[in-house]
């Protein structure tokens, strides 16, 4: 058994590991893992806040794409990297508060495996069709897609964008053809040459084709119309239902057990980049809007957005794989 000497000398240095940890974190490279291919929202998102987080944490912040599964494979990765503040996950509804609701089993507990940084914000999606289809509105595509069941296709590429478009079908009473991607500018690519025919994606996917004129926009899925395409109605507008809504949203987690000084250190940095001059100028016009705080507000709302994409995946009649 130590002396009592001895056990105050540990006693001592424990307690200045964590301020000395604080000091010199992070004296190496940061991987920041992106779960989705490059040029989706996500990636776009990623990039922008490394560069400013660079700046403020003195060290590089590699973006580093994982993609597959819905995200599946790059939360899994950093699930399973060591809890020392030099990998983070650029999260979304599909890896933190969906998945575990869309697969049978997840190779980690989407409840324990992460540690909360700092939300970031959220979007919404836009529905959207080919520029020369003749659907000129979402009543239009709903009344096709009642006539001829089953074969009105969707494209998906994330949760979102998947649940998003099986919970239209199941409120407006039509059953359509999903067609999953591995990103969502492929599945864009598709979209405007004619091979589905509707996709609902995020807005830095679906706003800067919409305003080139490439894509028809239908209607947005929030709440309310978005100022970035203020013409477009909301779901419900479009189609006199109450309910539907459906947002994407985007947040940094890191491995469970990661140091709460290179937890707040990284809440920091990336409180800072969102409210970047250059990051709004980037973004907003995009309707991404965002949403500073502190890791304890982010646990409180990725609890809420679980229960949320639960209900809406349920409700969707979305099987499990």
């Amino acid at each position: 058994m130590p002396s009592i000497g001895r056990r105050l000398l540990l006693l001592a240095a424990f307690a200045c590991s964590a301020p000395a940890f604080a000091q010199g974190y992070p004296t190496k490279p940061i991987r920041a893992i992106v779960p989705f291919a490059p040029g989706s929202a996500t990636d776009q998102i990623a990039r922008a806040l490394a560069e400013k987080m660079t700046q403020s944490l003195g060290q590089s912040v590699i973006v580093e794409n994982r993609p597959g599964v819905n995200g599946m494979l790059g939360a899994d990765a950093v699930a399973k990297a060591p809890p020392d503040g030099y990998t983070i996950l650029v999260g979304t509804n599909s890896t933190n508060a969906a998945l575990k609701h869309l697969m049978k089993k997840l190779p980690y507990d989407q409840d324990t495996a992460f540690a909360p940084v700092a939300y970031i914000g959220s979007v919404p999606l836009m529905v959207a069709v080919n520029s020369e289809s003749p659907v000129k509105t979402l009543k239009d595509f709903v009344e096709l897609a009642r006539a001829k069941p089953g074969q009105v296709s969707f494209a998906y590429a994330s949760t979102s964008q998947q649940v998003s478009s099986e919970m239209l079908a199941s409120m407006a009473g039509i059953r359509m053809n999903p067609v999953p991607y591995k990103s969502g500018p492929a599945a864009m690519t598709d979209l405007i040459g004619g091979q589905v025919m509707m996709f609902t994606a995020d807005f830095a996917v679906t706003v800067p084709q919409y305003k080139a004129g490439r894509i028809r926009g239908l209607a947005v899925t929030s709440l309310k119309r978005s100022t970035a395409v203020p013409e477009l109605p909301t779901v419900n507008e479009a189609l006199g239902l109450k309910d539907y809504e459906l947002t994407a949203y985007f947040a940094v987690f890191a491995p469970a057990g990661t140091p709460r000084e290179a937890i707040n250190r990284l809440n920091q940095a990336v409180n800072a980049a969102v409210t970047s001059r250059e990051v709004l100028e980037k973004f907003e016009p995009n309707g991404f809007s965002v949403e500073p705080g502190s890791p304890e507000a982010l646990a409180t709302r990725n609890r809420q957005e679980m229960a949320k994409w639960e209900k809406a995946i349920r409700d969707a009649k979305i099987e499990p794989q």
